[in-house]
């Protein structure tokens, strides 16, 4: 079994690349200067290293169908080269694994977090019973580069394609997807705009992707152009563009913490991160792409189906706005605070969630994502405790105090004392 996290990409050979430390270790964190790359991301001209992030793939006639009975997504009808992605739930819909997921016709693609590949294997393993299955880690010989671009060939990317469809997942996030359900009720959801593919590559490139980045031998190009860099990299006659027009066109390399200020703008949740022991998807908004609700039974489906018809979930995702004026930027578990008011007493602060997730975005400034109770008003000011100093922080609401209990069930008129009949 392969475990991702040991795996150091040659793209740290790039000029001022910085390791990313703890569950993103092996790849770069950034380059230099992370507004810059936000801004390139955005603009579709640089691409991203998630090569410690883990691979399998599901063989065999099995597949989609078993796939459908285990997961909280409908698989069964998933088309070739269509992309979605699926939760696994515990018996009592906490939730375990997220997973995304391409099918190419032969097999079925499992895109996870790093830590997530050893104990998802496990599990699919034990799962297969006498099914025509098998599940293959491909980390060792597939590394994952994204990119905001629905089309990867125009920053010169060239997706692995093991069996004649290429291995490019397009995020889902953009959209509610068929059978799923948005809890967040801004007029414009932020996952409009997020335009995030993830595509698979053969591992053995990366050390000639990472010297064409270095010559500057990758520029984007449209996305009718034919992908490819300019020349390859091991050409000592590649020419490189020069002047403040062609460098324009350069592709760029970006670093997680570029990506990570992005995706917590557009709302997204990670697993990695927002993610602990007691999470339902409810709480994070992810039945908007991740729960198909007409599907039928699987493990845990009977605690999504309750919460989010008769129920509330008992927490709720939040993004933040932080006051940056100390200079500090809070970080993932940190408590998020609110002031308590009872009668005739001093309002005494308390503690109501933790942080998530958190970044300086380049238009936004410092923000984060946090996990809190439902019962807290979206009104209320809240603070973040990070290094001794408290942060006032403004609410952004994602998932509103009245998500689930959408069934209408009628009430029942309440039976009074009968007179007698005389």
């Amino acid at each position: 079994m392969t475990d991702p996290a040991t795996t150091v990409s040659p793209l740290l050979g790039l000029p001022g690349a910085v390791q990313s430390a703890g569950i993103d270790a092996g790849v770069a964190a950034h380059y230099g200067n992370p507004m810059i790359e936000q801004r390139s991301l955005v603009a579709g001209h640089a691409i991203v290293d998630l090569s410690h992030r883990g691979v399998l793939s599901v063989a065999g006639p099995d597949r989609l169908s078993w796939l459908n009975s285990i997961a909280s997504q409908e698989l069964k009808t998933l088309a070739p080269g269509e992309s979605t992605e699926m939760l696994l739930l515990d018996p009592n819909g906490h939730l375990q694994y997220a997973v995304r997921v391409l099918d190419d016709g032969v097999e079925t693609w499992l895109l996870v977090e790093a830590a997530e590949l050893p104990g998802l294997q496990t599990f699919l393993d034990r799962m297969k019973f006498m099914l025509r299955v098998q599940v293959v880690d491909h980390t060792l010989a597939y590394a994952t580069i994204g990119a905001m671009t629905d089309a990867p060939a125009s920053v010169g990317i060239t997706a692995a394609a093991p069996n004649g469809v290429p291995l490019t997942w397009l995020d889902p996030w953009a959209t509610v997807a068929r059978g799923g359900y948005q809890y967040a009720e801004a007029p414009e959801h932020p996952g409009t705009r997020w335009t995030y593919t993830e595509t698979l590559v053969a591992r053995a490139s990366l050390p000639a992707l990472r010297d064409a980045l270095a010559a500057g031998a990758l520029t984007v190009r449209p996305e009718s152009a034919t992908p490819a860099a300019t020349a390859p990299a091991s050409d000592p006659a590649a020419p490189v563009p020069t002047g403040a027009a062609a460098s324009a066109s350069l592709v760029k390399s970006a670093g997680l913490l570029a990506l990570e200020a992005l995706r917590i703008a557009a709302w997204r949740p990670r697993r990695a991160r927002e993610v602990d022991e007691k999470s339902i998807p409810h709480e994070l908004d992810w039945l908007r792409t991740a729960v198909h609700l007409s599907k039928g039974c699987y493990r845990g489906q009977e605690t999504v189906a309750k919460v989010h018809n008769l129920g509330h979930p008992p927490r709720r995702l939040v993004m933040l706005h932080l006051d940056g004026s100390e200079g500090v930027l809070p970080a993932p578990g940190d408590p998020v605070q609110a002031d308590r008011v009872r009668p005739e007493a001093e309002p005494e602060r308390v503690v109501v969630g933790s942080i998530t997730s958190s970044a300086i975005h380049y238009e936004l400034g410092p923000i984060a994502l946090a996990v809190i109770k439902r019962t807290i008003p979206g009104a209320s000011t809240l603070y973040v405790e990070s290094e001794g100093i408290s942060i006032s922080a403004g609410q952004e609401i994602i998932v509103p105090q009245s998500a689930g209990s959408v069934a209408d069930i009628p009430r029942l008129p309440r039976l009074g004392v009968r007179t007698p009949v005389r």
